[in-house]
């Protein structure tokens, strides 16, 4: 379901549960914002019926009334709507806990604060810690960039913003007007999805080289925003995790242990250097150059060059 639309029924969920008396479909419209932008009456109309339908298809009960005035009045009753009472197991209750313990941002305890408490009353015994039901592994996201929370509500608030970024080949950071859609964390590192306006195409960035502040700006999204966005995919392509080939590279004794991991042969060749058979894929040469001189490329000679021309570029700034 696009983001637009599930904004949009949940808006009118929240109209229809909040409300103690049927409200009509003008009353309706004045107070849900996609409403007003829907233009013509019939587009309303149309967008309406269709939100109505597929409320009542996820389980609303939503009731139709005749008002004094002749029109038809709309409302969800709570009664109507109550959930049954939930029960967990402890495995379920410790696995719930073990999210809501996950995030550490001080904007968020005490929604997660809250969430354990709602758990505890939900069948979580005050003598079992989600931790230990789960062999003492204590689960972290940690986030140390200064960009993540003002990206965290741009995301949420579908609000466009401008940031300095510093790309892996550059010397300088360079201004970004982006429009955000997903913060994901891959490997240790969060990264952000969104249309980047000025190459006028979808990019990727990791939070880590951006520099400054976040600003927002109030003006609209200009591109759709995808219904699924392959954050770990797209990284993974750029890091070169999806190859169909190999690249050996010459590299420095106790450094690039991340290189170490990915290879796939490693041989000791003396004078403090090794050599290292390593997948190859697209965006691995902005991955080696990362390790500077600590990394010398054998083959193929296409991504010796590649790498040879960033080195250079950076050389420049």
């Amino acid at each position: 379901m696009a983001i637009a639309k599930a904004e949009r029924l949940m808006n009118l969920a929240l109209c229809l549960l909040g409300t103690r008396r049927p409200l009509s479909k003008r009353e309706l419209r004045e107070s849900i914002e996609a409403y007003l932008e829907a233009g013509s009456d019939d587009s309303f109309n149309r967008m309406f019926e269709r939100d109505k339908d597929d409320l009542r298809e996820l389980g609303l009960v939503i009731e139709t009334v005749d008002s004094l005035d002749g029109e038809v009045g709309y409302l969800a009753r709570r009664d109507s709507n109550r959930l049954p009472p939930i029960t967990l197991d402890a495995e379920e209750a410790a696995a719930l806990g073990l999210a809501a313990k996950v995030w550490q941002q001080a904007r968020l305890a005490g929604a997660a604060s809250g969430a354990l408490q709602k758990l505890r009353a939900a069948g979580l015994p005050e003598d079992v810690d989600p931790y230990e039901a789960h062999g003492a592994l204590e689960p972290r996201i940690p986030v140390h960039e200064a960009a993540f929370e003002p990206l965290m509500l741009a995301c949420r608030d579908r609000r466009p913003v401008v940031f300095d970024y510093r790309k892996a080949t550059a010397a300088h950071p360079e201004p970004r007007h982006v429009e955000p859609w997903a913060l994901e964390c891959w490997r240790g590192h969060w990264y952000l999805a969104g249309w980047d306006r000025d190459r006028g195409a979808e990019r990727v960035f990791r939070l880590s080289r951006i520099t400054g502040r976040v600003r927002s700006r109030g003006a609209r999204f200009t591109a759709p925003v995808p219904d699924v966005v392959t954050v770990r995919e797209t990284v993974a392509s750029w890091a070169g995790e999806i190859a169909d080939r190999s690249a050996l590279i010459r590299l420095r004794s106790g450094a690039g242990y991340p290189l170490r991991a990915k290879a796939t042969a490693v041989r000791e060749l003396g004078d403090g250097w090794d050599e290292l058979e390593i997948p190859y894929g697209h965006g691995l040469d902005a991955w080696l150059v990362e390790f500077g001189p600590d990394v010398v490329v054998l083959e193929p000679a296409e991504l010796r060059a590649d790498v040879v021309d960033r080195l250079r570029a950076v050389a420049k700034g």
